[in-house]
């Protein structure tokens, strides 16, 4: 992925969007995600960038930054803890408990590229 005669200025932070979330990033930050499809390893890329900050500048996007993105690479798919839900109705002898725990892919951003 070389792009000749563009440009490339190195951003300092940005917000993403994936999973139907926002995520506030920056540069060797890691976070988890809704889980993407990928191994640990692969290097990914998110393309939805709403807002960068060049120095002192903010750009918003209207609503997406055209031809900003954010390269990640995979740490970890994983699970999160297990979250107990509980219903009860007094007086009618109905109580049901069941558990969840949401999948999960851990990244760490690697650079983001405005051009």
């Amino acid at each position: 992925m070389k792009d000749r005669g563009v440009l490339k200025i190195k951003i300092m932070l940005a917000v993403i969007k994936t999973g139907g979330k926002q995520y506030l990033v920056s540069p060797n930050k890691r976070i988890k995600i809704e889980k993407i499809a990928g191994k640990e390893g692969d290097k990914i890329e998110f393309n939805e960038v709403l807002l960068v900050q060049k120095e002192k500048n903010i750009e918003i996007g209207k609503p997406l930054i055209k031809n900003a993105r954010v390269i990640a690479k995979i740490l970890n798919q994983g699970r999160g803890e297990k979250i107990i839900i509980f219903k009860y109705k007094p007086k009618k002898r109905y109580q049901k408990k069941a558990g969840h725990r949401q999948h999960f892919t851990e990244i760490e951003i690697k650079e983001i590229i405005a051009t």
